[in-house]
């Protein structure tokens, strides 16, 4: 039969269905094979032949006509895993059920009626032959799980056979141990299969179903405790899924390995179509939909040195009851390490690679599901974060990051990917070697919109920082907390500023000292304080290479001045915010010297106007975020949370935070009616005195007479006889006692967890438009708006 017969053929039982109005009996094969077993559809046909009116219609008219669709439809799925899919026409009933109930799944959820449908056991349904009783029937839902589960392991269909001839018995779907049959080599696997087109694609069209079936949780709206924990992901990565472990693996090595240059020849793709990254990208979506779990609320396992034999680690105490979270957690081998690593690394940076030879390779799309990927590789398991710490390959990682915020920085529909982004370099700066490496010289030279420099990787980051701060857009603002804790967190490490960076630094706090942003919103001061800190951790540990820094701030002494002598006084805090009711002058307009920025780089450009993105929720505020730790003299981290902050209050600038200040702010100022923002002078002497000052002030009293001195005794206005002459100074003795080192460590927390669901179903919505899966239904955890 024709393909126009078989859609037309399609098209006339779905007008039946949405047309009787009389409930159609379970036992009407001769109707309900109609949809899918003489039919050659594509995923395509069925959204085109399935119209969403029709469906509600349905839903709501006959809902016991769409109700038995739906079980019929589980029942072939079931009744293929059974058989193990031989003929032909078997699995073409597979694919067309799959792609139905592709379909309509989302049509269910939207419906808080119909949630409880799969869950509810259907009379007669599980049962085997002569096996009567109802007692031991699967809820719809479970049932359809682990058909899924079981098709994705079935040879001949989704993996390779290993029997020599057809003609013996095929594999008995039950005693198959699917360990075996792992979709590609990497963790725990040694052998990769041959590469099978047809296989790749039905594994597709499982996983988009998994992945609907999953979309549950975006029609529920978000909820503040985030314990909800989805019970279709709960279900089908619990001990009840045979299939967990090698799933899990197949899932993260089929998108580890994938190399999309095309086997690193330059072209190649234009050669072949690459008819495995859909299947990457699917994988990568399933798999962080799995991984969807709130790290606050359980026990993550603990980090202990121990290897043994397997690939997942069983000296742990047992993790969480979700079986991928459990493996992710326990992988520990150094060369599985090494595998995620390159393969996440190569995948970042393949958009990066488009710049030197365009066209040479194929791009690809998925790099926001590989970054949620990354996040939760090193939430979960601790041993892998250090892993990618002890070497300069973490920089493979934050090049690809780097070049992603500045490129997404004045694109409003990219706000998420700036988030996750600068999360994923908050929780890497709360680690000791991540400051470390930062100080390995920057050569690659990926074409970028920032200055040029010559300098070490921690410039890049500070240049990229700069940038993203001056000439994001409002949006990027609640960022600015976080950017410079990362920024404070690694400063106590960083040997040799270049001047480029030394002096973005110093056009930052001359932008966020003047007194229209200090006085502009309750929290701006934080700002300050953060830039301090970290000048003063560069003074204190790091001196001797800085003297581009110091000499910096010695330019620019003027700024350090007029903060200690703020005025607080009302009729100075009026005229600073006068400048305010006028459109204030932007970050970028404000003294900094723009160099020209790098070759073959383009502009961050806004999102075209019309481009869908999805609403995300408020992030948690730094101090809710991170958690404050002291670097003891041998390197170890001691916490400073409410327990000890009593004690920690001393007096040294370090601790004498703004925290503590803008609990009392509240207090201190008023909102008016209006709600605006109204400081005071009690507001204002509140922090300023706190303002940690004490270390820059004694060196600039030290080395302005100094240089002062030399410009005039050698009539210089030379700054590298200046700088000659900082590089050899030493404030040895001069300086007050240091201060302890603070690092803001990236904490757990509710919040970031449902941040995390809304970004990465927010993603997933947008990224499946062939077909639409979700288009036009009634989501509830975000809403779609248009830039």
């Amino acid at each position: 039969m024709g393909s126009a017969d078989s859609k037309l053929n399609f098209r006339k039982a779905v007008i039946q269905l949405t047309t009787k109005t009389q409930p159609v009996e379970a036992t009407d094969d001769a109707f309900w094979d109609q949809f899918w077993a003489d039919t050659a559809t594509s995923v395509q046909d069925v959204f085109a032949l399935v119209p969403a009116a029709e469906i509600r219609a349905v839903r709501e008219e006959s809902p016991s006509n769409l109700a038995t669709l739906c079980y019929k439809a589980v029942e072939k799925l079931v009744q293929g895993a059974e058989s193990g899919c031989h003929s032909e026409k078997e699995k073409q009933i597979v694919l067309n059920c799959s792609r139905l109930l592709t379909r309509v799944l989302p049509y269910i959820f939207e419906d808080p009626d119909w949630r409880g449908f799969f869950w509810s056991t259907v009379p007669g349904a599980g049962r085997a032959a002569g096996d009567d009783d109802d007692e031991n029937a699967r809820p719809l839902a479970e049932s359809l799980l682990l058909a899924i589960a079981d098709l994705l392991f079935c040879p001949d269909f989704t993996v390779q056979s290993h029997r020599r001839s057809t003609v013996d018995s095929a594999e008995d779907v039950h005693s198959l141990d699917s360990c075996e049959y792992i979709w590609e080599a990497g963790v725990g696997f040694a052998h990769s299969p041959q590469p099978n087109y047809i296989h790749d694609l039905n594994r597709m069209e499982l996983l988009k179903l998994l992945l609907t079936c999953f979309s549950e949780a975006m029609y529920l709206p978000p909820a503040p405790d985030s314990g909800s924990t989805n019970p279709w992901v709960q279900f089908f990565c619990s001990t009840e899924n045979r299939h967990a472990l090698p799933l899990f693996t197949s899932l993260l090595n089929t998108v580890c390995a994938y190399d999309p240059v095309g086997y690193g020849i330059p072209y190649n793709h234009l050669l072949f179509s690459d008819y495995r990254e859909p299947l990457v990208e699917e994988a990568a979506q399933v798999l962080i939909v799995t991984l969807d779990h709130d790290s606050a609320t359980s026990t993550s396992p603990t980090v202990d040195g121990t290897t043994t034999g397997t690939a997942m680690d069983d000296t742990d105490p047992p993790g969480p009851e979700n079986l991928f979270v459990n493996y992710l957690s326990r992988i520990h081998r150094e060369e599985d390490f090494q595998f995620i690593l390159k393969g996440i690394a190569r995948l970042l940076s393949n958009p990066l690679l488009q710049t030197y030879l365009p066209n040479s390779t194929k791009k690809i799309q998925f790099h926001q599901e590989l970054l949620v990927l990354f996040w939760k590789l090193c939430d979960f398991n601790k041993k892998f974060l250090f892993f990618v710490l002890k070497s300069s390959d973490v920089l493979d990682i934050l090049v690809p990051i780097l070049y992603f915020l500045n490129d997404a920085r004045a694109d409003h529909s990219r706000v998420g990917l700036m988030h996750i982004g600068v999360f994923i370099l908050l929780l890497l700066s709360g680690e000791r070697n991540f400051g470390v490496r930062l100080n390995k010289p920057y050569s690659v030279r990926v074409p970028m919109d920032i200055p040029v420099f010559t300098g070490t990787h921690a410039d890049l980051l500070i240049v990229v920082f700069h940038k993203i701060i001056t000439s994001g857009h409002q949006r990027l603002q609640p960022l600015f907390d976080c950017l410079l804790t990362i920024v404070v967190n690694v400063s106590p490490y960083l040997k040799s500023l270049s001047m480029v960076a030394a002096n973005k630094l110093l056009h930052l706090l001359e932008a966020f000292s003047t007194t229209w942003f200090l006085f502009s919103a309750a929290q701006n001061h934080h700002l300050v304080f953060f830039l301090l800190e970290a000048f003063n951790n560069i003074i204190q540990y790091q001196f001797d290479g800085n003297s581009n820094l110091v000499y910096a701030i010695i330019r620019k002494r003027s700024v350090f001045h007029q903060l200690a002598n703020l005025p607080a006084d009302p009729p100075a805090i009026h005229k600073a915010l006068q400048r305010r009711r006028r459109p204030p002058e932007s970050l970028s307009r404000t003294g900094s010297q723009e160099g020209a920025s790098m070759e073959g780089s383009r502009p961050a450009a806004p999102a075209e106007p019309g481009t869908l993105k999805t609403s995300l929720v408020a992030t948690p505020g730094i101090d809710k975020l991170t958690e404050k730790s002291q670097v003891s003299e041998d390197g170890t981290l001691r916490s400073l949370e409410p327990m000890s902050q009593q004690s920690s209050a001393e007096g040294s600038p370090a601790t004498e935070e703004p925290d503590q200040a803008w609990r009392e702010q509240r207090r201190l100022s008023s909102t008016s009616a209006s709600g605006q923002w109204n400081p005071t002078s009690e507001w204002v002497l509140s922090w300023k005195s706190k303002l940690p000052l004490q270390t820059i002030m004694r060196l600039l009293q030290v080395l302005v007479p100094q240089v002062e001195k030399i410009c005039i005794d050698k009539g210089l206005t030379d700054e590298s006889e200046i700088l000659r002459f900082l590089q050899h100074g030493t404030l040895v003795g001069l300086l007050p006692v240091p201060h302890p080192i603070l690092i803001r460590k990236y904490q757990a927390n509710s919040g970031t967890a449902m941040w995390f669901r809304t970004y990465m179903w927010g993603v997933i919505y947008l990224r499946n438009v062939d077909p639409p899966v979700w288009y036009d239904t009634d989501v509830k955890l975000f809403e779609i708006q248009r830039v």
